[in-house]
This record gives C-alpha cells, sequence and structure tokens, in this order.
C-alpha cells in the first residue's frame, strides 16, 4: 500500500510568482511559466537548498544557523485571500501583495492540509507542504500601497489563512493553467495531538 495517497481534490494554478529581494519589498512579481528546480524557482528570494534558521525554529536551531530549506514556496489560496481581503474591508488582496510565489483555486481548507502532502503538476513537478506558514507584518507596507492605513489589519485577518510553505520533491515545469492534484499521507492523525498543542 503506497504512503501517499491520490485524492480527487485539484487545485489550479492562479498565479506563478517570484520575489527578488525580500529586503527591499515582499511583492512578487507575476511570471506566466517557471521551471522548477530542487532549490525552488531561479532568483526567487525564498528559494535555496538551505536557508538560515529564524523565529519559526527558534526552539530547534539557534538564530541564523544553516538548516534545509523547506520553505521554498510561499503558496496562498485565493478563496483564502477573498476571505482576508473581507475582514480587512478592503476590496480583493492580490497574491503579489503577500509575496506569493504560488496562488491556487480549488482546495478547501487549503492553509490546514497535512504536513507532508504532494501536490503533483501534468510535468510531474511534485511540491511537498511543510507547514501552515503564520502570517507576518512584511506585507503590510506593500498593501498599504493600495489601501492606506489597511496593512496593519493583515496579519490579524490572515490567521489561519496564510497558505502553507512548500518544497520541491521532483523538478519540472508549470505554468498558470496548469491543474496540480494532491495526494495525503494514508495515516490518521496522531491521537496525541490535541494534547500536545497544550504543552
Amino acid at each position: 500500500m503506497p504512503a501517499l495517497k491520490p485524492t480527487s481534490f485539484q487545485a489550479e494554478v492562479l498565479w506563478i510568482g517570484v520575489v527578488q529581494d525580500r529586503a527591499a519589498a515582499l511583492a512578487s512579481a507575476g511570471m506566466t511559466h517557471a521551471e522548477i528546480g530542487f532549490g525552488g524557482i531561479g532568483g526567487e528570494a525564498h528559494g535555496g537548498l538551505t536557508r538560515l534558521s529564524c523565529s519559526r525554529v527558534i526552539s530547534q536551531h539557534p538564530r541564523g544557523t544553516k538548516i534545509r530549506n523547506a520553505r521554498q514556496l510561499s503558496v496562498v489560496s485565493a478563496e483564502e485571500l477573498e476571505e482576508i481581503a473581507a475582514e480587512m474591508g478592503i476590496a480583493d488582496l492580490r497574491p503579489d501583495q503577500v509575496g506569493a510565489t504560488l496562488m491556487l483555486r480549488g482546495l478547501p481548507d487549503f492553509t490546514h492540509l497535512p504536513p507532508s502532502s504532494r501536490l503533483q503538476g501534468p510535468s510531474g513537478v511534485t511540491l511537498v507542504v511543510d507547514m501552515v506558514n503564520r502570517p507576518c507584518h512584511l506585507p503590510a507596507p506593500v498593501i498599504d500601497a493600495d489601501n492606506p492605513g489597511k496593512g496593519r489589519g493583515f496579519k490579524t485577518a490572515a490567521k489561519g489563512r496564510r497558505g502553507v510553505t512548500m518544497s520541491v520533491e521532483r523538478e519540472g515545469a508549470l505554468s498558470v493553467g496548469d491543474t496540480l492534484k494532491l495526494h495525503i499521507p494514508d495515516q490518521r492523525s496522531w491521537a496525541f495531538l490535541e494534547a500536545a498543542r497544550s504543552d
């Protein structure tokens, strides 16, 4: 029995983008096609086989430690961006404003896909879910450029809806309009999950 189970769920790729310089701005520039290697998309600031550890893993590694990069792609859901925009009181929230690498449509409760799930494209390109991407303050100034004073509401509105980070398991091409198929780990949820969350 395979350890990963194909599902009937699919997602359409609506956006592909690259953040070229996170220090300058989190905004991503759109493209219609990308060749995705084991380090992610070439020229993408989140890409690379390794990265320096940050506050997200401070309990495991001192800040600045070189670790494997499981955060090569920042992936969001069009449906969840619509929900965030509504809560923020703005007309829309675009993937470029939040530094997204990919925006997808069609997967319910996208931010809470099981870690280690795979999304596989028609070229064979396969992306692995790392974990929930917790919202930060970095999109605020980008959002403010189009919606003055509204950017500060992003972090609260995006909680539980910010999407996931992913890494590349198999290289391949990806284009806007492609369909990705969801594969999930064939296992039950960890029996002690709720107790672990309260620790």
